[in-house]
Protein backbone atom coordinates (compact mmCIF):
# COMPACT_ATOMS: atom_id res chain seq x y z
CA UNK A 1 0.00 0.00 0.00
CA UNK A 2 3.08 2.25 -0.19
CA UNK A 3 2.69 2.50 -3.94
CA UNK A 4 0.27 4.83 -5.66
CA UNK A 5 -3.16 3.29 -6.24
CA UNK A 6 -4.43 3.36 -9.80
CA UNK A 7 -7.75 2.43 -11.34
CA UNK A 8 -7.70 -0.02 -14.26
CA UNK A 9 -10.54 -0.39 -16.72
CA UNK A 10 -10.43 -3.66 -18.63
CA UNK A 11 -10.88 -3.48 -22.39
CA UNK A 12 -12.16 -6.70 -23.94
CA UNK A 13 -12.72 -7.54 -27.60
CA UNK A 14 -16.43 -8.34 -27.46
CA UNK A 15 -19.20 -6.00 -26.35
CA UNK A 16 -18.85 -2.36 -25.30
CA UNK A 17 -16.33 -1.91 -22.52
CA UNK A 18 -16.01 1.90 -22.62
CA UNK A 19 -19.01 2.97 -20.53
CA UNK A 20 -19.58 5.35 -17.60
CA UNK A 21 -16.62 7.50 -18.58
CA UNK A 22 -16.77 9.93 -15.64
CA UNK A 23 -17.11 7.22 -13.01
CA UNK A 24 -13.39 6.47 -12.49
CA UNK A 25 -12.43 10.09 -11.76
CA UNK A 26 -15.37 10.32 -9.35
CA UNK A 27 -14.31 7.17 -7.52
CA UNK A 28 -10.68 8.30 -7.40
CA UNK A 29 -11.72 11.68 -6.03
CA UNK A 30 -13.56 9.92 -3.20
CA UNK A 31 -10.43 7.96 -2.32
CA UNK A 32 -8.50 11.24 -2.13
CA UNK A 33 -11.27 12.88 -0.10
CA UNK A 34 -11.89 10.13 2.44
CA UNK A 35 -8.68 8.10 2.74
CA UNK A 36 -4.93 8.56 3.07
CA UNK A 37 -4.15 6.43 0.02
CA UNK A 38 -1.71 7.76 -2.51
CA UNK A 39 -3.86 7.95 -5.62
CA UNK A 40 -3.09 8.32 -9.32
CA UNK A 41 -6.11 10.31 -10.48
CA UNK A 42 -5.84 9.17 -14.11
CA UNK A 43 -7.76 6.08 -15.16
CA UNK A 44 -5.69 3.42 -16.92
CA UNK A 45 -7.22 1.37 -19.74
CA UNK A 46 -5.60 -2.04 -20.17
CA UNK A 47 -6.58 -4.78 -22.57
CA UNK A 48 -7.59 -7.94 -20.77
CA UNK A 49 -5.33 -9.93 -23.11
CA UNK A 50 -2.29 -7.89 -22.01
CA UNK A 51 0.02 -9.02 -19.22
CA UNK A 52 -0.15 -5.46 -17.89
CA UNK A 53 -3.23 -6.59 -15.99
CA UNK A 54 -0.94 -8.35 -13.51
CA UNK A 55 0.46 -4.99 -12.38
CA UNK A 56 -3.00 -3.67 -11.50
CA UNK A 57 -4.21 -3.58 -7.88
CA UNK A 58 -7.86 -3.16 -8.89
CA UNK A 59 -9.72 -3.76 -12.16
CA UNK A 60 -13.14 -2.70 -13.39
CA UNK A 61 -15.15 -4.33 -16.17
CA UNK A 62 -18.58 -3.32 -17.44
CA UNK A 63 -20.78 -3.01 -20.51
CA UNK A 64 -24.24 -3.49 -22.00
CA UNK A 65 -23.61 -6.12 -24.65
CA UNK A 66 -22.24 -9.61 -25.14
CA UNK A 67 -19.21 -10.72 -23.16
CA UNK A 68 -17.32 -13.47 -24.96
CA UNK A 69 -13.71 -13.63 -23.86
CA UNK A 70 -10.98 -14.75 -26.23
CA UNK A 71 -8.74 -17.61 -25.11
CA UNK A 72 -6.05 -15.19 -23.92
CA UNK A 73 -8.60 -12.95 -22.16
CA UNK A 74 -10.03 -15.94 -20.34
CA UNK A 75 -6.58 -17.15 -19.30
CA UNK A 76 -5.55 -13.73 -18.00
CA UNK A 77 -8.82 -13.20 -16.14
CA UNK A 78 -8.48 -16.50 -14.31
CA UNK A 79 -4.76 -16.14 -13.58
CA UNK A 80 -5.19 -12.60 -12.27
CA UNK A 81 -8.04 -13.55 -9.92
CA UNK A 82 -6.50 -16.80 -8.70
CA UNK A 83 -3.23 -14.99 -7.94
CA UNK A 84 -4.92 -12.52 -5.60
CA UNK A 85 -6.22 -9.87 -8.00
CA UNK A 86 -9.57 -8.12 -7.63
CA UNK A 87 -12.07 -7.37 -10.40
CA UNK A 88 -15.23 -5.32 -9.91
CA UNK A 89 -17.75 -6.27 -12.60
CA UNK A 90 -20.84 -4.11 -13.01
CA UNK A 91 -23.81 -4.71 -15.32
CA UNK A 92 -24.52 -1.41 -17.04
CA UNK A 93 -27.97 -2.68 -18.04
CA UNK A 94 -29.10 -3.33 -14.46
CA UNK A 95 -30.88 -6.42 -15.80
CA UNK A 96 -30.32 -10.00 -14.63
CA UNK A 97 -31.81 -11.24 -17.90
CA UNK A 98 -29.89 -8.75 -20.08
CA UNK A 99 -27.18 -9.67 -22.54
CA UNK A 100 -24.24 -8.48 -20.43
CA UNK A 101 -25.49 -10.25 -17.30
CA UNK A 102 -26.25 -13.55 -18.99
CA UNK A 103 -23.03 -13.66 -20.99
CA UNK A 104 -20.75 -12.47 -18.16
CA UNK A 105 -22.21 -15.01 -15.75
CA UNK A 106 -21.72 -17.69 -18.39
CA UNK A 107 -18.06 -16.67 -18.70
CA UNK A 108 -17.62 -16.95 -14.93
CA UNK A 109 -19.14 -20.44 -15.00
CA UNK A 110 -16.81 -21.51 -17.79
CA UNK A 111 -13.73 -20.11 -16.06
CA UNK A 112 -14.36 -20.95 -12.41
CA UNK A 113 -17.00 -23.68 -12.58
CA UNK A 114 -20.79 -23.96 -12.16
CA UNK A 115 -22.13 -22.38 -8.99
CA UNK A 116 -18.93 -20.56 -8.08
CA UNK A 117 -20.51 -17.14 -8.65
CA UNK A 118 -22.62 -16.86 -5.50
CA UNK A 119 -24.53 -14.23 -3.56
CA UNK A 120 -22.52 -12.79 -0.70
CA UNK A 121 -24.25 -12.19 2.65
CA UNK A 122 -25.28 -8.64 3.47
CA UNK A 123 -23.18 -8.74 6.62
CA UNK A 124 -20.00 -9.36 4.60
CA UNK A 125 -17.05 -7.22 5.69
CA UNK A 126 -17.07 -5.31 2.39
CA UNK A 127 -20.13 -3.45 3.72
CA UNK A 128 -18.39 -2.28 6.90
CA UNK A 129 -14.68 -2.08 6.04
CA UNK A 130 -14.78 1.74 5.95
CA UNK A 131 -18.27 3.19 5.66
CA UNK A 132 -21.07 1.11 7.20
CA UNK A 133 -23.92 -0.22 5.08
CA UNK A 134 -26.01 -2.20 7.55
CA UNK A 135 -28.46 -3.48 4.95
CA UNK A 136 -25.90 -4.62 2.42
CA UNK A 137 -25.35 -3.04 -0.99
CA UNK A 138 -26.75 0.49 -1.28
CA UNK A 139 -29.59 0.92 -3.74
CA UNK A 140 -29.02 2.88 -6.95
CA UNK A 141 -31.28 5.41 -8.60
CA UNK A 142 -31.18 3.15 -11.68
CA UNK A 143 -33.14 0.58 -9.70
CA UNK A 144 -35.53 3.04 -8.06
CA UNK A 145 -36.32 4.68 -11.40
CA UNK A 146 -37.42 1.40 -12.92
CA UNK A 147 -34.52 1.21 -15.35
CA UNK A 148 -33.47 -2.22 -16.61
CA UNK A 149 -35.38 -5.11 -15.05
CA UNK A 150 -37.36 -2.85 -12.67
CA UNK A 151 -36.02 -4.78 -9.65
CA UNK A 152 -34.04 -3.69 -6.63
CA UNK A 153 -31.21 -6.18 -6.24
CA UNK A 154 -30.65 -6.61 -2.52
CA UNK A 155 -27.43 -8.58 -2.98
CA UNK A 156 -24.12 -8.69 -4.81
CA UNK A 157 -22.45 -11.83 -6.13
CA UNK A 158 -18.84 -12.89 -6.00
CA UNK A 159 -16.25 -15.43 -6.98
CA UNK A 160 -14.46 -16.23 -3.72
CA UNK A 161 -10.89 -17.55 -3.88
CA UNK A 162 -9.26 -18.81 -0.67
CA UNK A 163 -11.76 -16.95 1.49
CA UNK A 164 -11.49 -13.56 -0.23
CA UNK A 165 -13.51 -11.99 -3.03
CA UNK A 166 -11.67 -12.16 -6.35
CA UNK A 167 -14.57 -11.03 -8.54
CA UNK A 168 -17.27 -8.75 -7.14
CA UNK A 169 -20.30 -8.76 -9.45
CA UNK A 170 -23.15 -6.26 -9.42
CA UNK A 171 -26.46 -6.06 -11.29
CA UNK A 172 -27.10 -2.67 -9.68
CA UNK A 173 -25.38 -0.44 -12.26
CA UNK A 174 -23.11 1.41 -9.87
CA UNK A 175 -21.15 2.61 -12.90
CA UNK A 176 -24.06 4.76 -14.09
CA UNK A 177 -24.86 5.77 -10.52
CA UNK A 178 -21.36 7.22 -10.11
CA UNK A 179 -21.05 8.56 -13.66
CA UNK A 180 -21.09 12.31 -13.00
CA UNK A 181 -18.57 15.08 -12.48
CA UNK A 182 -17.19 14.65 -8.97
CA UNK A 183 -17.57 18.40 -8.38
CA UNK A 184 -21.34 17.88 -8.37
CA UNK A 185 -21.22 15.68 -5.27
CA UNK A 186 -21.94 18.71 -3.11
CA UNK A 187 -25.54 18.58 -4.35
CA UNK A 188 -26.06 15.12 -2.87
CA UNK A 189 -27.37 14.87 0.67
CA UNK A 190 -25.33 11.68 1.07
CA UNK A 191 -22.35 11.02 -1.19
CA UNK A 192 -23.39 7.97 -3.21
CA UNK A 193 -19.78 7.05 -4.08
CA UNK A 194 -18.98 6.03 -0.51
CA UNK A 195 -19.54 2.36 -1.29
CA UNK A 196 -16.88 2.62 -4.00
CA UNK A 197 -14.39 3.47 -1.24
CA UNK A 198 -15.36 0.27 0.58
CA UNK A 199 -14.87 -1.80 -2.57
CA UNK A 200 -11.39 -0.44 -3.22
CA UNK A 201 -10.23 -0.72 0.38
CA UNK A 202 -11.49 -4.30 0.54
CA UNK A 203 -9.59 -5.08 -2.66
CA UNK A 204 -6.37 -3.61 -1.27
CA UNK A 205 -6.46 -5.01 2.26
CA UNK A 206 -8.20 -8.40 2.17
Amino acid sequence: MDNEFFFTRLQYESGDWDVDQRMPSNLLNSLVEYTTLKVDTQEKIITLASDDIFKSPFCYISGHKLVQFTKKERENFEKYVRNGGFIFADDCNHDIDGLFAKSFERQMEEIFGPGELQKIPNDHEIYTIFFEFDEGPPTTSQELNGWGDDLVHDYLKAIVIDGRIGVLYSNKDYGCEWDYDFRNKRWYKIDNTRFAVNIVLYALTS
